[in-house]
């Protein structure tokens, strides 16, 4: 079990940068495989990247590769989404998930693939 707390949402306007943060609960954080995800309004969750166990791997949506980057510090049970070059179809919620399947250096894309998820942050671009 492990508890997902997104933080460092925000407004922010049209070519600006957030940088989102994923605080996990527990001692086993580099077992899992983590994800991004987004909802906007109207629209289905949708994977924005993924990061492997030991961060040597990722996975970007066409829509952010080039913009965004995803991390994690295992020493400190947390994984983030650098943003840069922010547009206004960016936002929605954004929401990490932990996949406790995958192992070694793989990643999965699918929602279905996640265990756990945190609450949302609210990402909003102005243009």
């Amino acid at each position: 079990q492990v508890t997902l707390v997104e933080s460092g949402g925000g407004l922010v306007q049209a070519g600006g940068s957030l940088r989102l943060s994923c605080a996990a609960s527990g001692r086993t954080f580099g077992i899992y495989a983590m994800g991004w995800f987004r909802q906007a309004p109207g629209k289905e969750r949708e994977i924005v990247a993924a990061i492997s166990r030991s961060g040597s791997r990722t996975y970007y949506a066409d829509s952010v590769k080039g913009r965004f980057t995803a991390s994690r510090d295992n020493a400190k049970s947390t994984v983030y989404l650098q943003m840069n070059s922010l547009k206004p179809e960016d936002t929605a919620v954004y929401y990490c998930a932990a996949d406790r399947t995958s192992s070694g250096n793989y990643y999965r894309t699918s929602l279905a693939s996640y265990d756990y998820w945190g609450q949302g942050t609210q990402v909003t671009v102005s243009s």
